[in-house]
């Protein structure tokens, strides 16, 4: 057998369908079935039951790709070992970012990264809070950057920034007159929320104590702040930013600003990567470029700020 042949077959389990992970592995599809069912041969057993819609794992099957995953991320960490040793920045790197995060973020330092260190190849996933903390597990990426919540123990953690909320109001709502809004002011207000499960929207919801404000406000399953604003500027109620997101702000975006009462709701944004990951020299490269290109006053919680 192969670590060819293995990474296909995992790719088909977590797939579930030949052709996708045909694709995720840049092959042909007839290529990794006749790959896949070489394996089988070899090993003496069905890894896959398979039909016209779909591709299901054998309980054999599952056993040998939980022992491939091993096997790859060994043969993995082999190569990393090398890559630290000799000091390399190049070789495939996977982050895993918030979508609550991504695009404020990635445009201050990607393009740049990109250009400056051609033979880094940053391939960048976004992924709620669970999703990055479950793939880091199984390896699926090599970082993470998300905000710092509970059950992040067992990971290493660097600080990147903190970051302020913000309420984005619509024009004429009965908040729009004030200077900044106290989280009682948040009871009886149409807001729009992201959908369980972002973290963004979680801590919101616990330092507002939206929770008891349920039959008074509307939630959509939406996982776009972008959708949100969009409504907001329509006259619709209000939704909540993050503080990068002002930079990317028009002259009229910024007048439907409106910063929380002291203290003010602040998320501490971490790059996080499993105990023993060994590649610390683009980890650290990475989390130096990311604070260089965010606002100073942001390195720091000041007095002002309660973490959330």
């Amino acid at each position: 057998m192969t670590l060819q042949q293995l990474e296909y077959l995992v790719a088909a389990d977590r797939l579930q369908h030949f052709g996708r992970a045909a694709q995720a592995c840049n092959v042909a599809q007839p290529t990794l079935s006749a790959m896949l069912q070489k394996l089988e041969a070899e090993l003496g057993v069905k890894l896959f039951d398979r039909s016209a819609r779909s591709v299901r794992t054998t309980d054999i099957g599952q056993k040998v790709v939980l022992m491939a995953k091993r096997t790859l991320q060994a043969a993995e960490g082999l190569k990393q070992v090398v890559q630290e040793e000799t000091h390399q920045l190049g070789g495939t790197f996977r982050l895993g970012i918030l979508p609550t995060i991504a695009p404020y973020l990635l445009p201050r330092f990607f393009p740049q990264l990109a250009h400056q260190i051609p033979q880094l190849d940053l391939r960048v996933t976004e992924m709620k809070s669970s999703a990055l903390k479950q793939a880091l597990t199984d390896g699926d990426i090599d970082a993470a950057i998300l905000a710092d919540v509970e059950g992040l123990e067992g990971f290493n953690k660097q600080t990147l920034f903190y970051e302020q909320f913000m309420a984005y109001v619509a024009e004429g709502d009965a908040l729009s007159n004030l200077g900044s809004i106290r989280t009682f002011d948040l009871r009886h207000e149409s807001l729009w929320l992201l959908d369980e499960g972002h973290c963004f929207r979680d801590q919101l919801v616990r330092f507002c104590s939206l929770e008891s404000a349920a039959p008074s406000r509307r939630c959509y399953t939406l996982g776009s702040i972008e959708t949100f604003m969009r409504m907001v500027e329509a006259g619709q109620g209000v939704t909540f930013i993050p503080e990068l997101a002002l930079q990317q702000l028009s002259a009229s975006q910024r007048k439907l600003v409106r910063p929380f009462a002291l203290p003010i709701p602040t998320r501490q944004v971490i790059l996080i990567t499993p105990l023993h990951f060994v590649r610390t020299s683009i980890t650290d490269m990475l989390a130096e470029r990311i604070r260089q290109c965010v606002p100073r006053e942001m390195l720091k919680l000041n007095n002002t700020e309660q973490r959330v």
